[in-house]
């Protein structure tokens, strides 16, 4: 998102998080994901709470007549709020919508005190699913729908992981919408990182890392980034040695297989 819209989803990330003392919000977050399911399949309907031409009453009365009767009274108001603010195109609202429904989620799991067993299993099953192109390939296969997509993730996960995870999970599979499954599920762990004022940092390692190589490296890139950091290790032995680490669109490559090529490089030069 860019301009309006990244201000006006700041402001209601903001929002969300104000809520996070008040009462039970367990059916929020479903919510919240269903009616971005809604709009997401209705282009009409997106491009009219979108429209910042229309008048901030006639939005929030189509929101009431449409979602009303079928959700709670904290929904209703917050999707009130969402069509309220500008977005430069209705697909922005769709992500936005969606995103606080993930926020939503993750207030809900740290006030259970799950948050952290969530986090890493979203972590690992994005993991999983980049180490399988079968599973890849059946996640973004235009042939099999949303449905099918959901209970496939149902199937592998079901009793595994916590509820949180598995309604997360599902959901993100069924509704791709033209999006890479690890780019969303990363998405999800920098909104439960954040939940905590954190930042993930992906770092990748041919061996695991011990605690306290990990407590140093964690140091380390909060030093950096001035913000508390977590660390999520991923085997790759494609590294051969040393890590790499990503925090967001940065990345930080001190890999023996990075110096190699950058030698490769200087010879070929």
């Amino acid at each position: 998102m860019i301009g309006a819209s990244r201000n006006s989803l700041a402001l209601v990330q903001e929002s969300m998080r104000s809520r996070s003392n008040q009462g039970d919000l367990s059916a929020l977050s479903a919510e919240l994901l269903a009616a971005a399911d809604i709009l997401a399949s209705e282009k009409s309907l997106r491009q009219n709470l979108a429209d910042s031409g229309q008048p901030v009453s006639a939005r929030t009365s189509l929101i009431k007549d449409l979602f009303g009767k079928k959700v709670s009274a904290s929904t209703s108001e917050f999707l009130s709020e969402l069509v309220a603010a500008r977005w430069s195109s209705g697909e922005d609202l769709v992500d936005a919508v969606e995103l606080v429904g993930f926020q939503a989620a993750f207030v809900v799991a740290d006030k259970a005190g799950s948050l952290d067993r969530v986090e890493n299993e979203l972590f690992h099953f994005s993991r999983a699913v980049q180490a399988s192109s079968e599973l890849q390939m059946t996640l973004t296969d235009p042939a099999l729908s949303s449905l099918a997509k959901s209970a496939v993730v149902g199937d592998l996960l079901g009793s595994k992981v916590d509820v949180s995870t598995l309604n997360l999970s599902k959901y993100v599979a069924g509704h791709l919408r033209g999006r890479r499954v690890d780019s969303v599920l990363a998405t999800l762990g920098n909104l439960a990182a954040a939940q905590r004022n954190q930042v993930v940092a992906e770092v990748r390692s041919v061996i695991a890392l011990d605690t306290e190589q990990t407590r140093k490296l964690s140091a380390a890139l909060s030093k950096l980034t001035g913000k508390d950091v977590r660390i999520n290790v991923a085997i790759d032995p494609s590294v051969l040695g040393g890590i790499t680490v990503t925090i967001g669109e940065e990345v930080i490559d001190g890999s023996i297989s990075a110096r190699l090529e950058s030698a490769r490089r200087t010879l070929l030069a």
